[in-house]
């Protein structure tokens, strides 16, 4: 076993981990980080590229409401049903083969993505890009859970979990800083020497892993799977669009989703070689911490969105200043991710868990309070707070997902932890955006008189809209811009609350059913829990 600083005890380390790839642990870790990076940058620089891609050409390719949203579309719904298939793959055919394949298929497709004629090209490499993503972010914790001892997997997933923190904070920085200087398809053509870099490590240094005994192959299930998830992610980004989960298209693809995944669950129960045991829901502490990264990411999907807009309709910053405001989210989860671990070793996962969700809870809670002339520095102390909650929740949740499932098992823990949190993301994006839509809508209506009959139904659909609409009316539409923005603070208010209300329910969940804090010691050769806890732990 090693010692938590990386040299030999007396006793040696009960794992199959080489001693050559024990040695250059952290190193890999740094490339992991790396491979992540680029995945998560690319989804929060588009964010701040929209506007300049709808423009006409040749400052962008003039693409629509609906165009640009399908754009952003197309990637999560890739994305969100190949995880757990990729993660499998992973497992079977070996993790460093699949992130090498991801990452060239990133790549490729943002030299694609760059080059787009069309909205439509856009759109289709777009989930290209999602398709290589997909087989990334699972692979990269599965690495990280076969070349770190057990005692240092909740410090390793600590410092993975805040490299996701700075490629959210980074990603509308330097998507600011190139449209300043390039043309919008700079925001992909960045990846690509990356993705080179990446690659060329990846080779170098990490090394392959998978299941030594994957059993026989379990083609339904894996199908089930995929078809399942699309449905039902396909209905929850539709429902959001239109504001209206009631419509038929959406009713039928969510249920139907739901019953596919109903199927999948039961298939896999029956199964003699499932693709996942479904027993492993059945332990509370897994579960809950399974549930906890959906609604974390539920909840801050949804002010995620809203708050761009506010930043930048309502206060007026620009895309780069937008981004600037929200470093103290990422500084906050890289100084305190890497950390809990040690927080959770004294206090216990439960204790940390809640309180991180409570701190989460109250940085949404604040946005309802949050006006036309608040003070900057309160926008980044909130943003600070967001961080240092998120901080203290994905770290120990991931250890227990992780540290539930046997060792070469990684691939598909890691895909369970992130098919979970996409699709908490995505459901907070569409329900808390469809919240914030027809909160606006009705609050604006009353004050559309100026507008003319045939425009008023597009000027109601968003702030943008309307100050779209306002200042092509000249001086007439001037009291229109003070109501649009009126209008929108009573609509984040109503959703930071329900944001907030999401994440208490988190903190219930947490307080409830994960781990308490772990035995102060255990006895040398004693076996681990059925159910290990989150804090620092021996053995295999």
């Amino acid at each position: 076993m090693s010692s938590p600083s990386g040299g030999p005890t007396a006793a040696p380390r009960m794992s199959e981990i080489p001693e050559s790839v024990h040695r250059r642990r952290w190193a890999i870790l740094g490339v992991l980080m790396f491979s992540l990076l680029i995945v998560v940058l690319d989804n929060s620089i588009l964010n701040v590229a929209v506007k300049t891609i709808a423009a006409p050409e040749p400052t962008g390719i003039g693409a629509t409401q609906s165009e640009l949203e399908w754009a952003i579309n197309s990637y999560t719904l890739v994305f969100a049903g190949l995880l757990f298939t990729s993660g499998l793959l992973g497992d079977r055919i070996g993790r460093k083969k699949v992130l090498l394949f991801g990452i060239s298929v990133f790549g490729a497709g943002s030299a694609l993505a760059a080059m787009s004629g069309s909205p439509a090209e856009l759109i289709g490499y777009r989930a290209l890009m999602g398709f290589g993503a997909a087989f990334v972010m699972p692979a990269t914790l599965a690495v990280l859970m076969n070349v770190f001892e057990r005692e240092e997997q909740p410090k390793a997933i600590g410092i993975w979990a805040g490299s996701v923190g700075l490629g959210i904070a980074i990603g509308p920085i330097t998507g600011g800083l190139l449209l300043e200087h390039f043309w919008w398809g700079s925001i992909f053509l960045v990846n690509v020497p990356v993705a080179v870099v990446a690659l060329i490590a990846m080779v170098l240094l990490v090394p392959d892993s998978k299941d030594p005994r994957p059993g026989r192959v379990d083609p339904l299930g894996v199908a089930l799977s995929i078809v399942g998830l699309v449905l039902l992610v396909y209905g929850i980004i539709r429902g959001g669009e239109l504001a209206d989960f009631t419509e038929p298209t959406v009713l039928a693809s969510l249920l139907g989703g739901l019953a596919v995944l109903t199927g999948f669950v039961y298939h896999e129960k029956r199964s003699s070689h499932p693709s996942i045991d479904i027993a492993y829901f059945k332990k509370p502490a897994f579960a809950a911490a399974v549930a906890a990264i959906a609604l974390v990411f539920f909840a801050l999907m949804g002010v995620t969105f809203f708050s761009a807009f506010y930043l930048q309709s309502v206060r007026g910053y620009s895309a780069l200043q937008s981004g600037l405001l929200i470093l103290p989210l990422a500084a906050a989860q890289m100084i305190f991710a890497p950390r809990a671990r040690l927080v959770v070793d004294r206090f216990g996962a439960r204790a940390v868990c809640t309180g991180g969700m409570l701190l989460v809870a109250g940085g949404l809670a604040a946005f309802a309070f949050f006006g036309t002339g608040t003070p900057v520095w309160v926008l980044c102390v909130v943003f600070f707070v967001q961080g240092s909650g998120m901080a203290h929740i994905m770290p120990p949740v991931t250890v227990a997902v992780m540290q539930a499932l046997p060792r070469e098992k990684a691939g598909s823990g890691s895909a369970i932890n992130n098919t979970f949190r996409q699709v908490g993301g995505a459901l907070g994006i569409a329900v808390l955006g469809s919240v914030l839509s027809a909160t606006y809508r009705g609050r604006i209506e009353g004050h559309l008189g100026a507008v003319p009959a045939a425009a008023r139904d597009a000027a109601g659909e968003s702030i943008e809209a309307t100050i779209g609409i306002a200042e092509k009316l000249g001086p007439a539409g001037r009291p229109l811009i003070g109501s649009a923005y009126d209008a929108f603070l009573d609509a984040m208010h109503v959703t930071a609350l329900c944001s907030a209300g999401v994440a208490l329910i988190g903190a219930v969940v947490v307080g409830l059913f994960l781990p308490g804090r772990p035995p102060a010691e255990k006895p040398a050769g004693s076996e681990p829990d059925e159910a290990p806890t989150v804090g620092a732990m021996t053995g295999r």
